[in-house]
């Protein structure tokens, strides 16, 4: 079993110069992050295992079990809203089972975080290569909680509205903005995921939040464009890359159509009018309150946060699905070009919690649906 302070020094090495800054904590000497962090480490020996609930990535904490031996990682995955319903479930029951989750901000912020069944997460941080700002995406750690400390979202996945179209039908340079494709020639020639399902949550986020675009923007598409609704989006990708419709909202799948030779290709709104959004995707965390190994739980979230451990992340990423981090200080040359932050371009944080609020949203999806159905 390596000894705790063995370990400690696995991170100092791997950037010395770093920890030297003492960055972490503004006044505070090197020696206090460094106690904190041996005394954490050794108690999380102590309790010798960290539940993580986890949607997507476990490969990820083979990693972890690495570096650490004695930490054992239990994981539980399966879809967030269906992990956080079960981590619920169990605490009504009196089980108090995870100590940490990572999936997607709306299952974290809707469940978890109204249900008051997190610790903030940001005491936990330790290590200054983890606390330390300038290495993050805007020079900021990106909380998706209105306070600020329960919700840390780790990746930046640039989006593009999850608006796809057949290379043989539309000529992309026709389009400019989003209201382009609310244009009368395309109406019955779109085909969708219902605005009311889950998977289309942060593009709904940006069309409703965002000034340029808004819910008179969502009201014309989907309730006035004549689309048709699908729940499954390799069979939407299929109609798509067969011609029985022009584009497509919400086929996840495109670029392994893409890559398999059909003429299916998404839209480039980053250079849209409106600009394009970015969110976590899948990359958000949280630590559980009353969790049985707190000590574990906060060495496996500082590992995971780390330049290592986000690099380890970045790898898993598949070209259909990549993990982009919102560290800075990271290579990007594993993620495919449209899958970075692009130098120049308008994006629109969909991360920030004041866009968090989902409920106006389904009840406007909600209400464009019911009027929908309602002139069939």
């Amino acid at each position: 079993m390596r000894h705790p302070s063995t370990v400690s020094r696995f991170f100092i090495a791997a950037s010395v110069s770093l920890f030297l800054l003492a960055a972490a904590r503004p006044g505070a000497a090197q020696t206090d992050w460094t106690k904190e962090w041996e005394k954490t480490l050794a108690e999380a020996k102590k309790e010798g295992q960290v539940n993580v609930y986890i949607y997507r990535y476990e490969p990820l904490l083979r990693d972890f079990k690495r570096d650490f031996p004695g930490i054992n990682v239990v994981s539980v995955t399966g879809r967030g809203n269906e992990m956080t319903a079960r981590i619920m479930s169990e605490r009504r029951a009196g089980k108090f089972i995870a100590d940490v989750y990572s999936g997607g901000t709306n299952s974290l912020y809707n469940t978890l975080y109204k249900g008051k069944a997190l610790d903030p997460i940001k005491p936990a941080l330790i290590l200054p290569e983890v606390v330390d700002t300038s290495k993050w995406y805007g020079n900021e750690h990106r909380y998706a909680d209105p306070e600020g400390k329960y919700i840390f979202a780790f990746l930046a996945s640039p989006s593009n509205a999850q608006l796809a179209y057949n290379t043989n039908l539309v000529n992309p340079k026709e389009f400019k903005s989003y209201w382009d494709v609310v244009n009368p020639k395309w109406k019955g020639k779109i085909v969708s995921l219902d605005p009311r399902d889950t998977g289309l949550g942060a593009t709904m986020q940006f069309f409703y939040y965002s000034p340029e675009i808004g819910p008179d923007y969502m009201k014309k598409f989907f309730g006035g464009m004549d689309i048709t609704y699908a729940k499954n989006f390799r069979q939407m990708t299929d109609w798509l890359a067969q011609g029985k419709f022009a584009m497509c909202m919400g086929c996840k799948d495109s670029m392994r159509a893409k890559n398999q030779g059909l003429p299916v290709e998404d839209f480039d709104t980053n250079r849209w009018k409106e600009g394009s959004s970015f969110s976590a995707g899948g990359g958000s965390m949280g630590m559980l309150n009353h969790a049985p190994h707190p000590n574990a739980a906060k060495v496996f979230i500082n590992w995971f946060l780390s330049r290592k451990g986000q690099i380890a992340l970045q790898k898993l990423g598949d070209p259909d699905d990549p993990a982009g981090s919102r560290r800075i200080d990271i290579p990007k040359d594993d993620l495919p070009p449209d899958a970075r932050m692009q130098p120049g371009v308008k994006y629109f944080d969909v991360v920030k919690p004041e866009y968090g609020d989902m409920k106006p949203i389904f009840d406007l999806a909600k209400e464009i649906m019911q009027a929908t159905e309602a002139k069939k």
